[in-house]
């Protein structure tokens, strides 16, 4: 096949030995045709990060921009507009990606209907209590809209097959739905940036493309817990309020009314009350502050969509 050029995404914010590991796990890839674009949203590395980055420019193995704001929607955005491959592949600051990587995300778009792949990820983090979990199928509810996000599995999931989203570090798109689409990703996705991708995704369904899963497109998260996406504590109240301001910011944007509230119902059901497949404490006091900013966050997310109206869900600048 006649491989197609590539953009390979890189937003990053406050990463620094890790990221310099990431630079140079993609450019050991030997994929004929590509181009590396880091957006940088840090306004301080440390001298050998910076020594590492300057070295690329300089050399023409990366293009930097770097930005006076942190937001990934935004950042991934600012990529879209400025890069000049086929495919546009986004992956995280703190990825270790395996041979033929690339390839293996190239090689899906030989289909015409294929818009959008979906890579596996090895999560360090979840693959350690996976107890050798092996899924061949995923379920209908996978492809459910209303509640999909707690049946999707793109760690443990080995079959090739269609899914309804991708996750945010190992995905990739063909550039037409950017031009010919118009399609961006909302900025109004705030704080960790939870279900940004997943927005993004849910309107790819309005193009007639579909969105692949191939496990062979796979990588290791390493799940840094500090500095990109995590850069605000899990444990914080900023997190808790735009994790469900998120959630249903993407439901209120994308789904019928009766999807919503089936969302509503098994966010409540999974992230408040704790139960499977979440597992969360389930004791009273817990579950109180959880509903609190359950409530909150749907408050926020409804005043979010009336004082935006008309951006379109750009906030930066382009």
């Amino acid at each position: 096949m006649t491989w197609p050029f590539l953009s390979i995404v890189i937003p990053t914010y406050r990463r620094e030995g890790v990221l310099r590991d990431t630079l140079k796990s993609v450019l050991q890839q030997d994929y004929p045709h590509f181009e590396v674009i880091v957006v940088d949203q840090t306004a301080d590395h440390e001298p050998e990060t910076q020594a590492l980055l300057d070295q690329l420019v300089v050399t023409g193995k990366i293009t930097l921009f770097t930005v006076d704001w942190a937001s990934l929607p935004a950042a991934r955005n600012y990529a879209i507009e400025r890069c000049q491959g086929e495919i546009v592949v986004f992956i995280d600051d703190d990825v270790d990606l395996p041979h033929g990587f690339f390839q293996a995300h190239a090689r899906n778009y030989e289909r015409p209907e294929v818009g959008a792949v979906a890579g596996r990820v090895f999560d360090r983090m979840k693959l350690a209590d996976s107890d050798g979990l092996v899924i061949e199928d995923l379920p209908p509810q996978a492809m459910d809209p209303g509640i999909a996000w707690y049946h999707i599995d793109l760690v443990h999931t080995v079959k090739p097959q269609r899914v309804l989203t991708a996750r945010g570090c190992n995905m990739s798109f063909r550039r037409e739905l950017f031009n010919t689409f118009n399609l961006r990703f909302d900025e109004r996705f705030h704080g960790s940036a939870v279900r940004e991708e997943s927005d993004f995704c849910l309107h790819i369904r309005q193009t007639g493309l579909i969105i692949w899963y191939d496990p062979a497109a796979h990588l290791v998260h390493l799940g840094e817990e500090t500095g990109g996406c995590h850069d605000i504590s899990t444990r914080s109240l900023s997190y808790q309020l735009n994790f469900y301001h998120n959630h249903f910011l993407m439901a209120l944007k994308n789904l019928t009314a009766l999807e919503v509230v089936r969302l509503a119902i098994k966010l409540f059901d999974c992230h408040v009350l704790g139960n499977p497949p979440c597992y969360k404490d389930s004791g009273p006091v817990k579950i109180v502050s959880r509903s609190i900013f359950y409530l909150m966050g749907l408050l926020y997310a409804c005043l979010t969509l009336l004082t935006t109206l008309g951006r379109q869900g750009r906030i930066y600048a382009s």
